[in-house]
């Protein structure tokens, strides 16, 4: 029986044993646990088997990625490896008949045929792209995270890519980091739950399944403390702060059986990250038993040179694999000092045969040795589908943050007669898409404009005008559109190809573009959307800024619309939180799209609209000004904690507050949290706490809230947070609905590390909070208290 077959059966039998009486699950239990031991026993004696007939140069290949060009394919030195059995993976190979051609040479052209491991970035989307993970996280609703991974690793097989460089679990906290982009936020709690449910959505139950691909958790770690928040910097910590905020959403990812890890490019107290045993080993290996492969991030082993931690390629090579690093991305030191390095003592033949061995057990439990090609018939049917586009659609709606909605500015009425549409962003389907999109295209993504010319009556006039440019003096293109066809009107269902080339076709150009332009368009109108933010290259890798201002004139831009008198909403695209007081203080609307993906055009306008009522919430603080940097809710609260007096910590410039707090996040109607309640008042440490709370829909729509939980250890033995996210829950509710939501503390929530990096619960009070942020003015409060024994 093939492995995949095998492994498909034990599920199913252990769905099946799942729905027995307790006295026949245990009869029965010892079978299933007996027969999955096989399976592993028999990979494990076809990886030795293998591993025994290899040489050097062949186990050397194992340890070795490089890469194919921009377009997806191989070059002819991909080939020549392959044939000769002496490369193991790729990285950017991609399409069906690409990867199909590459892999015969592996399968049929080299002595022992082991398939290569096709690897690719899809961090937010294969061809059909979701709001960036840091939009997703906003939703706080883990099972969206996990949909669009599913869709993202159904279209990533079919395409003939096995295993994806997701999801970026990074924690930061310091909005001037580029990446920020790339991971769940701020929070450790959040970012674990997030990291779950991607790894869960990318690789199932089964990643050798055909419609999932092998998951890998990165950057471990520490990545995202990069001082100053610039890129590739040196990070400097404490133990307890690694163990209690950067390493969950890589422990929450190996629990979820995440196949593969990628080190960083940082260094962590001095040590490189890619030269790291006590993280490579000592946690992730002996602590944590994780079994599958590490991967270098791009170069990052030999950049240990650079750090001035390895003298040289050889000694880099060693510093890598003794520390844990499996597979060399790009840079091909292993490859080209391994054998010197053997002779030479250095380097151990079984240090080289283990990296060999969990490289290879990832490629068999991805079921490459058994269906090693791709159905190149199922490419076109999958890639774009309908129903991705559905999901890309809903999930970027949930992902949508009302940030302001003073005088029940939104939704507008889909009936307006007139409305605007400025901005430099409003027609860009690059910044629709953001940063890192897979292989997502522009002609494939709906605009806002799009968006908004679909879901408006035929009678509407949709005016638009780029007004500035985000960057530089340059500014081009001014649109005065006339309504959109009578299909596309007031549709929620997907706006097909067609709907969009003649949207884009009715929208014709005129000469003579400025920020007069803009002003002339929203003066006709009777309301406006701007649309401002960031380029998608503003953020992602090598994309830090020193100041999270909005770029360029779109403040000007923002400041001539206001003038105008007319009502508007100011539609934010971007990856870094921004500082936007004089927008926040001013405008009468703000809402938060990210970078909303394929279908971000037609989920703003679901939201502008009324159609979907937002719900989602900021998964990161909004600061002032970049100077507040970094800029954290679940901060401690020093000894001299902010007041009015002077002596206490705080600027003299700005308030200490954030913009926006972490967790804020508004709607169309109105809530209201009551009769939060704990089910007792004393436990022990190791016991639990019930904990309860109401939450009643006010308003006169239906909608969702995010009731957060929070905690704060009063007194202990290190210094703990004012605050700590241990539980949410996103529910929907109609007027006038009230629900009880529950929620569990027990040692997992309630405990810390140590001084001496035990993970303990120490007897003393608590203080329970339940709120709609972290800062929310009409937060519950009650307490408990763990007792000594």
């Amino acid at each position: 029986m093939k492995l995949a077959q095998h492994v498909k059966l034990l599920l199913a039998a252990a769905v099946l044993l799942s729905s027995l009486p307790a006295g026949a699950q245990t009869q029965r239990r010892s079978a299933p646990a007996a027969a999955r031991t096989r399976a592993q026993d028999d990979t494990e004696r076809k990886i030795n088997a293998l591993v025994a007939r290899m040489t050097l140069e062949e186990k050397l290949g194992q340890l070795q990625q490089l890469g194919g060009d921009v377009a997806g394919h191989a070059n002819a030195d991909l080939y020549d490896l392959a044939r000769r059995g002496v490369l193991g993976s790729t990285l950017g190979v991609r399409g069906a008949r690409n990867t199909n051609d590459l892999q015969r040479a592996a399968v049929e052209g080299s002595r022992l045929k082991i398939p290569l491991i096709f690897g690719f970035d899809v961090i937010h989307g294969y061809r059909t792209i979701f709001p960036i993970p840091l939009g997703e996280a906003a939703s706080f609703d883990p099972a969206s995270a996990e949909r669009s991974a599913s869709v993202a690793a159904a279209e990533a097989r079919a395409s003939g890519v096995h295993w994806t460089f997701a999801p970026m679990v990074d924690i930061a906290r310091d909005a001037r980091w580029g990446r920020i982009a790339e991971g769940s936020g701020e929070d450790p709690y959040l970012g674990s739950l997030m990291a779950r449910a991607r790894v869960r959505g990318f690789q199932g139950a089964d990643y050798s399944a055909p419609d999932r691909v092998v998951a890998c958790a990165k950057h471990f770690v520490a990545y995202g403390a990069a001082e100053a928040g610039r890129d590739y910097n040196t990070v400097d910590m404490s133990e307890q702060r690694l163990r209690e905020v950067y390493l969950p959403p890589f422990h929450a990812a190996v629990d979820a059986g995440v196949g593969t890890l990628m080190s960083a490019f940082n260094d962590l107290n001095g040590v490189p990250s890619s030269g790291n045993p006590f993280t490579l080993t000592r946690i992730l290996r002996d602590e944590w038993h994780f079994d599958g492969f590490v991967v270098s991030d791009y170069t990052s082993v030999q950049e240990m040179i650079a750090h001035g931690y390895a003298a040289d390629g050889p000694e880099a090579a060693r510093l890598g694999l003794t520390a844990g690093v499996d597979m060399e991305m790009v840079s091909r030191l292993y490859n080209q000092n391994g054998a010197e390095l053997l002779r030479q003592g250095k380097i151990t033949m079984p240090e080289v045969d283990e990296a060999v061995r969990r490289i290879l057990r990832v490629k068999f439990r991805a079921g490459l040795f058994e269906h090693p090609y791709v159905d190149e018939a199922r490419e076109a049917s999958v890639i774009l589908s309908a129903e991705n586009q559905r999901a890309a659609r809903e999930v970027a709606a949930r992902s949508l943050v009302l940030l302001k909605n003073e005088r029940e500015t939104l939704p507008f009425d889909k009936n307006i007669r007139s409305i605007a549409v400025v901005g430099p962003l409003a027609d860009d389907p690059r910044a629709t898409i953001g940063p890192w999109s897979g292989d997502g295209q522009p002609q494939n993504t709906v605009t806002l404009l799009a968006g908004i010319k679909a879901k408006v009556s035929p009678q509407t006039r949709v005016l638009y005008a780029k007004g500035v440019a985000v960057e530089g003096k340059g500014v081009t293109g001014n649109y005065d559109a006339p309504p959109p066809v009578a299909s596309a009107a007031g549709g929620t269902n997907v706006a097909s190809a067609a709907d969009i080339e003649a949207a884009r076709l009715a929208t014709t150009p005129t000469a003579g573009d400025s920020l007069a332009e803009a002003v002339r368009a929203a003066s006709e109108a009777d309301a406006v959307v701007v649309a401002v933010g960031e380029t998608a290259e503003m953020s992602g890798e090598a994309a830090s800024r020193s100041t999270l201002d909005l770029p360029g004139r779109q403040l000007d831009l923002i400041r001539a619309i206001q003038q105008t008198g007319k009502p508007y909403a100011v539609v934010l695209m971007n990856g870094h939180p921004l500082a936007i007081n004089w927008v926040a203080e001013n405008s009468p609307a703000i809402l938060e799209t990210w970078f909303a993906g394929t279908q971000g055009g037609p989920a703003i306008a679901d939201v502008l609209f009324g159609d979907v009522n937002p719900g989602g919430h900021l998964p990161v603080t909004f600061p002032r000004a970049a100077g507040q940097e970094p800029l954290y809710y679940n901060h401690t609260s020093t000894g001299r904690p902010p007041s009015n007096e002077k002596y206490t910590s705080k600027y003299l410039d700005v308030p200490v507050t954030p913009l926006f707090p972490f967790g804020h996040g508004l709607s169309y109607t109105t809530f209201r949290l009551s009769n939060l309640r704990l089910s007792a008042q004393r436990i022990a440490p190791t016991g639990s706490v019930q904990v309860s709370v109401d939450v009643e829909n006010t308003g006169r729509r239906a909608g969702d809230e995010v009731v957060q939980l929070y905690i704060r250890d009063v007194a202990a033995s290190r210094v703990r947070p004012v605050k700590e996210l241990k539980g949410f829950e996103r529910v929907t509710l109609q007027p006038g609905e009230r629900r009880t939501l529950q929620f569990t503390l027990a040692p997992e929530q309630l405990g810390f590390y140590n001084q001496e990096m035990r993970f303990v619960v120490e007897p003393g009070a608590f203080k329970v909070m339940a709120g709609m942020s972290s800062e929310d003015p009409q937060m519950l409060e009650a307490t408990f208290e763990v007792t000594a024994k």
